[in-house]
């Protein structure tokens, strides 16, 4: 796990190519193409680094094509508006073969203001022994429930995470990435005798877009509950949604995915 994580870190060390252009790295896993995650994570890091003193408040992501994991993939970043508080960029990722996704963000300078919140109250954090090992998550996660299990479940998945010691800058990256991963066989739960480890198999899936929306500054190195749903599955695609809360529940982000879910006959 620790050689994953100094990957991902160096992944999110984008270089500088040309104004308003950013290279990253992709990560080494035994993976058939690059994870959607590290995209999301990726374009986090160039619009904060395309707009410094602002923070992205909101990221919408389309994938395009599969992305080559042989070849670094190039942040193409365009300002559509930066004014005071605000800023609005679109961003294209890009290889040789064509854009692997786009992304349209809006930034946003940390302002006080009134605070309200309705959300369900955050149960108490898990004990050591619900540690769970996700694949491509390298931190700490717990959870109840078990997503690898083929039993009948409702569409709901509860995930605890927790990075290690990071820079703040990157907090809003790594959730980004830590996102990506469970909304599929969140939405796979209902359908008994199948989870996600039959992906390859019994389906094919594949994420088509992404959203995230960060409301308050927070950190990852704090406990993290990602509450998520999918009300539909149908068509040949998936829909899920979640909100992260912090352990003493306050809501800090919110996301929602679109994927491809194809059965097989």
């Amino acid at each position: 796990m620790a050689d994953l994580w100094r990957d991902l870190l160096d992944c999110l060390d984008l270089r500088g190519v040309a104004p308003s252009a950013f290279e990253g790295n992709n990560q080494q896993l035994s993976y058939h193409r690059v994870f959607g995650g590290q995209l999301l994570a990726q374009f986090v890091r160039a619009a904060d680094l395309s707009c410094p003193g602002k923070t992205v408040k909101s990221l919408h992501v389309v994938f395009a094509r599969a992305g080559r994991t042989e070849e670094p993939i190039r942040y193409e970043v365009t300002s559509q508006h930066e004014g005071g508080t605000f800023a609005t960029l679109s961003i294209v990722a890009r290889q040789t073969s064509g854009a692997v996704a786009t992304a349209s963000v809006s930034l946003h300078t940390v302002e006080d203001g009134r605070d309200h919140q309705s959300v369900p109250q955050v149960p108490a954090l898990l004990g050591p022994e619900h540690r769970v090992e996700i694949d491509l998550l390298p931190w700490e996660t717990r959870s109840a429930a078990d997503l690898d299990s083929p039993a009948l479940a409702p569409p709901q998945f509860d995930l605890w995470m927790r990075t290690p010691p990071v820079s703040p800058e990157l907090g809003t990256a790594l959730t980004a990435y830590g996102t990506d991963l469970t909304l599929i066989g969140t939405a796979l739960r209902p359908l008994e005798g199948l989870s996600q480890r039959d992906s390859g198999t019994a389906f094919t899936s594949a994420v088509t877009s992404h959203t995230i929306w960060f409301h308050t500054p927070f950190s990852t190195e704090e406990w993290l509950l990602l509450r998520q749903h999918s009300p539909i599955l149908a068509g040949g695609r998936c829909f899920g949604r979640g909100d992260v809360l912090t352990e003493t529940g306050a809501l800090v982000a919110s996301y929602a995915q679109e994927a491809l879910l194809r059965f097989r006959p």
